[in-house]
């Protein structure tokens, strides 16, 4: 669904330049992005992120804060303080159009300001940073060599990320006055936060004093490889995936009942109209992606159609082994199915029934783990064929096609 974009005035009368990306239908829930220090609304990780969790029901407000982007307002007049505000504008503008955001999402500088802005918004139930300082005063380590010029003559030109930006006094002095490990400690809200091992930017022991300070309901997910801008998508999209999934435990979700099919049991795809392949997969109150790589146009956002076809029959192969086992009380701890696929010529395959041109093959591998016998382990992989996708799949399907009205 196409973004909507509008501009809405901060605590100055300024107008701030917004973009609501909503997804298929009504929106689950609204999630408040707030993008790194000196980067914007359109920075590949706030939009990747946001494409992300509106495939998965979820509609994402993001902004350029004062001074940035397309926003008005000299950013040599902000401060941290200034961007609090602007993210409390920000939900104050989506009360009023649509519903205030449940969720907030922070990047860098802007997890810090999430983390300074939930008790301002009520509504507000979780809170997610990302590569996030614990300390606002962290984002003077960009310009540490003028910090002495900044407090002789109150203000210098630094280059920051590629682009000249002007640093006050004020800037600096307002940093410091911010106690955000105080607040966090009284958040009152779930949090998550997100981290990179390896982040050069914003170190791990970051997120360690955040997680320390907060209270219960907390977690944490390590972003191991990958850098502090998520300059891959695959990590947005996983930031957003377990932000979904995780906000689900909190939050008082709707569940888009209008648009769920009569019978819980119909799979329903529908294009989210992100890339060129990106599918919205909802089988009765479950969502998830479909996509393909990025070497063939995709997004990878998720596994692809034959993806799916082999994890539905391994998922089948272990569930129909579990039950077998249970039944005859075997010792079987645990079983792993691994799965390929490929095309093979008919000629190469001895026990095919064609025998000309190309056919598929599915390469299925099994690992029984626990104390069984070679007649226990022998009858199992028996069994295994008997799974009713592997029968589906062996046996003549008809698929009927029709054209469903809008």
């Amino acid at each position: 669904m196409p973004a909507e974009r509008f501009d809405f005035p901060n605590a100055q009368g300024q107008k701030l330049a917004a973009l609501l990306d909503r997804p298929v239908g009504e929106p689950r829930a609204y999630a408040l992005f707030a993008h790194c220090f000196t980067c914007g609304k359109d920075i590949h990780a706030a939009k990747r992120v946001a494409e992300g969790l509106t495939a998965l029901g979820i509609a994402v407000l993001r902004f350029d804060f004062t001074g940035l982007g397309s926003s008005e307002g000299e950013f040599a007049n902000t401060t941290f303080s200034s961007n609090v505000a602007d993210l409390v504008a920000a939900a104050n503008e989506l009360r009023h159009r649509t519903r205030a955001p449940a969720i907030l999402i922070g990047h860098s500088l802007g997890g810090a300001a999430v983390l300074a802005a939930a008790g301002e918004i009520a509504e507000a139930r979780a809170v997610a940073t990302i590569a996030a300082p614990c300390d606002p005063m962290h984002v003077t380590g960009l310009f540490k060599d003028r910090l002495d010029e900044i407090a002789a003559t109150g203000e210098v030109e630094a280059m920051l990320a590629g682009r000249r930006f002007h640093i006050s006094r004020a800037f600096v002095n307002d940093l410091a006055e911010h106690k955000l490990l105080a607040r966090i400690a009284d958040l009152r809200k779930a949090l998550l936060v997100f981290h990179s091992p390896t982040d050069e930017v914003v170190g791990i022991e970051n997120a360690s004093r955040i997680f320390a300070a907060a209270k219960h309901p907390k977690s944490f997910v390590s972003l191991a490889g990958a850098d502090h801008l998520l300059s891959r998508r695959s990590d947005a999209a996983y930031v957003a995936n377990v932000v979904h999934a995780w906000a689900e435990r909190y939050l008082d979700v709707p569940q888009a009942t209008a648009e769920m099919p009569h019978d819980a049991k119909t799979v329903v795809v529908r294009e989210t109209g992100q890339g060129r392949f990106q599918q919205e997969i909802t089988v009765g109150v479950h969502r998830f992606l479909a996509d393909e790589p990025v070497e063939v146009g995709g997004l990878d956002s998720g596994p692809g159609p034959y993806d799916l076809l082999l994890a539905g029959l391994g998922a089948c192969t272990a569930m129909t082994l579990r039950l077998y086992a249970e039944r005859k009380a075997l010792p079987l701890e645990r079983v792993t199915v691994e799965l390929a696929h490929s095309r093979i010529h008919a000629a190469d395959c001895e026990d095919c029934e064609t025998k000309e041109g190309m056919l598929d093959r599915i390469e299925r591998a099994i690992t029984l783990r626990g104390e069984l016998d070679a007649e226990q382990r022998r009858r199992l992989l028996e069994i295994a064929d008997k799974c009713p996708v592997h029968r589906t799949l062996k046996s003549e399907i008809n698929i009927r096609t029709v054209e469903q009205p809008e």
